[in-house]
């Protein structure tokens, strides 16, 4: 069963991918996301990087609504996703293929790193607005050398999905959001 830290953490992902807000993750909602990191990039519809973009979010949709949707609605709701979260431990072949892919797209000039600027692409087309990632780069530069790398951003990737630890940098991996404050406090 998620934690308080892991419901509030994979919330702000569902909200940010949720963009008609009602609750329920769909098909539209990737395409949705695709459409923004497109528009963030700048790439024509029909161009390879637009075709590639949007090939990975509708991938992840699938892989998502196959592992998820377990009333098979075509709808997933936060507590679904929660319930998947729950048994990715036991699932690092999805979890690094989903981080594999999402390297993949966020690394636009292909150079086998992603840049300052290629995460804060990726963190505003979550978030569908300007967002300053100046803070939360360098958290998650766990070498220090000014960039993530391939491995860096898998193992970023799977604290998040996987971690219960607020303290690891991989915690930050989507962009900063509020840590529930512990009982009693």
């Amino acid at each position: 069963m998620a934690s308080e830290f892991q419901r509030s953490k994979i919330a702000g992902v569902f909200d940010a991918m949720d963009a008609d807000g009602d609750g329920f993750l769909r098909e539209a909602d990737f395409s949705a996301l695709a459409d923004r990191w497109t528009a963030i990039r700048g790439v024509a519809p029909g161009s390879a990087d637009h075709t590639r973009l949007t090939s990975i979010m509708m991938g992840w949709w699938a892989t998502l609504l196959a592992g998820s949707d377990l009333d098979r609605d075509n709808n997933v709701t936060l507590d679904e996703v929660l319930k998947t979260v729950d048994q990715l431990a036991g699932m690092s072949h999805t979890v690094t293929g989903t981080a594999e892919a999402m390297f993949e797209a966020t690394d636009e000039n292909g150079d086998g790193r992603i840049s300052p600027a290629e995460y804060n692409q990726l963190i505003e087309a979550w978030n569908g607005c300007a967002t300053d990632t100046d803070e939360i780069f360098p958290l998650l530069d766990l070498d220090g050398d000014g960039y993530l790398s391939r491995d860096e951003f898998v193992r970023l990737w799977t604290q998040f999905w996987v971690g219960d630890d607020p303290g690891v940098p991989g915690t930050w991996v989507f962009g900063r959001f509020e840590l529930p404050t512990p009982h009693g406090r």
